[in-house]
């Protein structure tokens, strides 16, 4: 079974709008793996969903109030834990993870799908992890050799840039507490710590700004403030 970047979990009541997940996710290029649509006729069912899971980056969970009286799921969850795959929680829902769930996604973070219309959250979801992939490659070689590698299919034509300073990154923070409040310092610090470069960095950013034209906003001051260091 041929490896997929992600893994989509979903209740069974929520099917629709799981795979128009997938739908937006791989028109942006990015593989998917969902149930039962990538099963393999007449094989062993839990055996290739923890296989899938295992061999994800990242696993979308569908959230809704289904999730929480989903024991699929919540087996799901605890995998994908198990096998230190990230779980970006998509909420569909304004509701809160069960005591069950909780323990696994209490730090981890949110993306939310309402208010409708969903598309837009969507297209936010697809870019969310377009940046993720991208820099996910990156952090993991830098940890076992102390130095940035270059992402996939890019050739190298010298040393990785080293990301930004200390006064840099407080800028960015402060522009990002504009919209989201003191949350921000907490999000750039854990972005900084993963991303591959600026670009990489502003967009994982600007992926935490709910509204479409203030995140565009927001990439536009970073990129501007960012020129002046450069």
């Amino acid at each position: 079974m041929p490896a997929r970047p992600v893994f989509v979990s979903y209740s069974q009541a929520d099917r629709e709008p799981a795979f128009g997940v997938v739908g937006r996710v791989e028109s942006s290029g990015i593989d998917c793996w969902i149930a039962p649509r990538d099963v393999t006729p007449a094989a062993d069912w839990a055996a290739e969903i923890v296989e899938a899971i295992a061999a994800a980056r990242v696993m979308v969970l569908v959230f809704s109030s289904n999730t929480n009286d989903s024991p699929q799921v919540r087996r799901e969850v605890e995998r994908a834990v198990h096998h230190r795959v990230t779980v970006l929680p998509f909420r569909i829902e304004n509701v809160l993870p069960s005591h069950s769930l909780e323990y696994f996604l209490s730090s981890q973070h949110w993306l939310d799908a309402f208010p409708p219309p969903i598309e837009p959250h969507f297209a936010r979801l697809a870019e969310y992890l377009r940046a993720l992939l991208r820099t996910e490659a990156p952090a993991a070689a830098a940890a076992t050799s102390g130095s940035y590698a270059m992402p996939p299919g890019t050739a190298s034509t010298g040393p990785v840039p080293m990301l930004l300073d200390a006064a840099q990154l407080h800028r960015l923070e402060s522009e990002l507490a504009g919209y989201i409040g003191p949350f921000a310092r907490h999000l750039v610090k854990r972005a900084a710590a993963t991303a591959a470069g600026p670009e990489s960095l502003i967009v994982l950013l600007g992926a935490e700004i709910e509204s479409e034209p203030d995140r565009q906003r927001f990439l536009r001051s970073c990129r501007q403030l960012l020129r002046l260091r450069e």
